[in-house]
Protein backbone atom coordinates (compact mmCIF):
# COMPACT_ATOMS: atom_id res chain seq x y z
CA UNK A 1 0.00 0.00 0.00
CA UNK A 2 1.16 3.65 -0.90
CA UNK A 3 1.61 6.21 1.72
CA UNK A 4 -0.86 8.67 0.16
CA UNK A 5 -3.63 5.30 0.08
CA UNK A 6 -2.99 4.95 3.95
CA UNK A 7 -3.88 8.84 4.50
CA UNK A 8 -7.04 8.49 2.60
CA UNK A 9 -8.00 5.47 4.75
CA UNK A 10 -7.96 7.08 8.16
CA UNK A 11 -10.22 10.06 8.28
CA UNK A 12 -10.68 12.44 11.15
CA UNK A 13 -13.88 14.31 12.66
CA UNK A 14 -13.52 17.51 10.20
CA UNK A 15 -12.76 15.53 7.11
CA UNK A 16 -16.39 13.37 8.14
CA UNK A 17 -18.13 15.76 8.58
CA UNK A 18 -17.21 17.75 5.21
CA UNK A 19 -17.70 14.21 3.16
CA UNK A 20 -21.05 13.38 5.00
CA UNK A 21 -23.20 15.64 2.69
CA UNK A 22 -21.55 13.25 -0.25
CA UNK A 23 -22.21 10.18 1.39
CA UNK A 24 -25.68 10.91 2.28
CA UNK A 25 -26.36 12.40 -1.17
CA UNK A 26 -24.48 8.97 -2.83
CA UNK A 27 -21.60 10.60 -4.53
CA UNK A 28 -18.57 9.65 -3.16
CA UNK A 29 -16.63 7.45 -4.45
CA UNK A 30 -15.34 3.88 -2.83
CA UNK A 31 -12.34 4.08 -1.08
CA UNK A 32 -13.80 7.58 0.76
CA UNK A 33 -16.79 5.96 1.27
CA UNK A 34 -14.95 3.14 3.32
CA UNK A 35 -12.96 5.48 5.07
CA UNK A 36 -16.08 7.32 6.40
CA UNK A 37 -17.86 4.30 7.32
CA UNK A 38 -14.86 2.72 9.13
CA UNK A 39 -14.49 5.89 11.19
CA UNK A 40 -18.52 6.43 11.17
CA UNK A 41 -17.99 2.75 13.69
CA UNK A 42 -14.78 4.14 15.09
CA UNK A 43 -16.07 7.40 16.31
CA UNK A 44 -19.05 7.78 18.87
CA UNK A 45 -19.52 11.50 18.03
CA UNK A 46 -19.57 11.35 14.38
CA UNK A 47 -22.37 8.27 14.41
CA UNK A 48 -24.29 10.24 16.04
CA UNK A 49 -23.95 13.42 13.97
CA UNK A 50 -24.28 10.99 11.29
CA UNK A 51 -27.89 9.68 12.28
CA UNK A 52 -28.83 13.13 12.94
CA UNK A 53 -28.39 13.89 9.30
CA UNK A 54 -29.69 10.61 8.01
CA UNK A 55 -32.84 11.58 10.16
CA UNK A 56 -33.58 15.03 8.89
CA UNK A 57 -33.04 14.26 5.32
CA UNK A 58 -35.22 11.07 5.63
CA UNK A 59 -37.86 13.56 7.25
CA UNK A 60 -37.67 16.14 4.64
CA UNK A 61 -38.14 13.23 2.30
CA UNK A 62 -41.49 12.48 4.24
CA UNK A 63 -42.61 16.07 3.80
CA UNK A 64 -45.51 16.82 0.97
CA UNK A 65 -44.13 19.05 -2.08
CA UNK A 66 -45.85 22.54 -0.58
CA UNK A 67 -46.99 24.06 -3.50
CA UNK A 68 -46.16 28.07 -3.27
CA UNK A 69 -49.02 30.58 -3.94
CA UNK A 70 -47.09 32.87 -6.45
CA UNK A 71 -48.42 35.79 -4.56
CA UNK A 72 -46.49 34.70 -1.61
CA UNK A 73 -43.07 34.80 -2.81
CA UNK A 74 -44.00 38.23 -4.25
CA UNK A 75 -44.60 39.88 -0.89
CA UNK A 76 -41.96 37.72 0.70
CA UNK A 77 -39.59 39.57 -1.73
CA UNK A 78 -40.60 42.93 -1.19
CA UNK A 79 -40.57 42.95 2.46
CA UNK A 80 -37.10 41.18 2.84
CA UNK A 81 -34.64 43.90 2.96
CA UNK A 82 -31.22 43.58 -0.21
CA UNK A 83 -28.67 43.12 2.56
CA UNK A 84 -30.52 40.20 3.94
CA UNK A 85 -30.20 39.01 0.32
CA UNK A 86 -26.23 38.95 0.03
CA UNK A 87 -23.98 35.57 0.53
CA UNK A 88 -21.70 37.44 3.26
CA UNK A 89 -25.30 37.46 5.46
CA UNK A 90 -26.73 34.20 4.79
CA UNK A 91 -22.90 32.77 5.86
CA UNK A 92 -22.68 34.93 8.74
CA UNK A 93 -26.08 33.83 10.20
CA UNK A 94 -25.27 30.26 9.16
CA UNK A 95 -21.67 30.60 11.12
CA UNK A 96 -23.62 32.38 14.45
CA UNK A 97 -26.35 29.38 14.76
CA UNK A 98 -23.35 26.92 14.18
CA UNK A 99 -21.85 28.48 16.81
CA UNK A 100 -24.21 28.61 19.48
CA UNK A 101 -25.03 24.80 18.95
CA UNK A 102 -21.71 23.83 19.71
CA UNK A 103 -21.91 26.01 23.09
CA UNK A 104 -25.00 25.02 23.39
CA UNK A 105 -23.70 21.17 23.34
CA UNK A 106 -20.92 21.77 25.90
CA UNK A 107 -23.21 23.37 28.24
CA UNK A 108 -24.97 19.90 27.83
CA UNK A 109 -28.30 21.58 26.53
CA UNK A 110 -30.18 19.26 24.79
CA UNK A 111 -31.60 20.97 21.82
CA UNK A 112 -33.88 18.89 21.45
CA UNK A 113 -35.33 19.80 24.60
CA UNK A 114 -34.47 23.64 24.40
CA UNK A 115 -36.50 26.52 25.79
CA UNK A 116 -36.19 29.93 25.95
CA UNK A 117 -35.05 29.61 29.47
CA UNK A 118 -32.54 27.24 28.77
CA UNK A 119 -30.39 30.27 26.55
CA UNK A 120 -29.83 32.40 30.05
CA UNK A 121 -26.09 33.67 30.75
CA UNK A 122 -27.30 32.11 34.03
CA UNK A 123 -28.34 28.93 32.97
CA UNK A 124 -25.58 28.24 30.57
CA UNK A 125 -22.79 29.13 32.84
CA UNK A 126 -24.11 27.05 35.82
CA UNK A 127 -24.29 24.11 33.40
CA UNK A 128 -20.62 24.41 32.48
CA UNK A 129 -19.57 25.05 35.88
CA UNK A 130 -21.21 22.12 37.02
CA UNK A 131 -19.65 19.78 34.07
CA UNK A 132 -16.28 21.43 35.11
CA UNK A 133 -17.07 20.73 38.87
CA UNK A 134 -18.29 16.88 38.09
CA UNK A 135 -15.26 16.42 35.99
CA UNK A 136 -13.12 17.48 38.76
CA UNK A 137 -14.94 15.15 41.06
CA UNK A 138 -14.67 12.03 38.82
CA UNK A 139 -11.31 12.50 38.30
CA UNK A 140 -10.00 13.07 42.39
CA UNK A 141 -11.96 9.88 42.46
CA UNK A 142 -9.75 7.80 40.00
CA UNK A 143 -6.84 9.38 41.80
CA UNK A 144 -8.20 8.42 45.26
CA UNK A 145 -8.96 5.10 44.02
CA UNK A 146 -5.87 4.37 42.11
CA UNK A 147 -4.16 5.64 45.33
CA UNK A 148 -6.17 2.86 47.79
CA UNK A 149 -5.55 0.25 44.67
CA UNK A 150 -1.71 0.84 45.18
CA UNK A 151 -1.52 0.63 48.70
CA UNK A 152 -3.31 -2.57 48.98
CA UNK A 153 -0.86 -3.85 46.54
CA UNK A 154 2.01 -2.50 49.03
CA UNK A 155 0.69 -4.55 51.64
CA UNK A 156 -0.24 -7.93 49.82
CA UNK A 157 3.00 -7.84 48.76
CA UNK A 158 4.35 -6.76 52.55
CA UNK A 159 2.16 -10.02 53.68
CA UNK A 160 3.10 -12.48 50.69
CA UNK A 161 7.00 -11.77 50.85
CA UNK A 162 8.10 -12.68 54.06
CA UNK A 163 6.49 -16.19 53.27
CA UNK A 164 7.81 -16.42 50.21
CA UNK A 165 11.51 -15.84 51.88
CA UNK A 166 10.77 -17.87 54.31
CA UNK A 167 10.15 -20.75 52.07
CA UNK A 168 12.77 -20.08 49.99
CA UNK A 169 15.60 -19.47 53.07
CA UNK A 170 14.16 -22.71 54.71
CA UNK A 171 15.10 -25.12 51.77
CA UNK A 172 18.84 -24.16 51.20
CA UNK A 173 19.29 -24.51 55.14
CA UNK A 174 20.98 -27.15 56.31
CA UNK A 175 20.79 -26.33 60.38
CA UNK A 176 20.37 -23.78 62.63
CA UNK A 177 22.77 -20.91 62.14
CA UNK A 178 23.64 -21.82 58.86
CA UNK A 179 23.80 -18.60 56.15
CA UNK A 180 21.29 -18.52 53.47
CA UNK A 181 22.99 -19.32 49.94
CA UNK A 182 23.86 -16.32 47.84
CA UNK A 183 20.91 -14.15 46.46
CA UNK A 184 18.16 -15.50 49.24
CA UNK A 185 18.93 -12.82 51.64
CA UNK A 186 17.51 -9.64 51.76
CA UNK A 187 18.62 -7.05 49.52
Amino acid sequence: MRPDENKEATMNCSEFEILLCDYVDGTLDAARKQALEAHQRECAACAEFARDVMGAVTFMERAEDVAVPPELLTKIAFHIPESVLQPRFAMGMAMTILSFSMVARFAGIEPRQLKAADLSPEKVWAAADDRVHRSWQRALKYYESLRLVYEVQARYKEWTEPEDEGSASGVGNTGVGSKPAEGQGRK
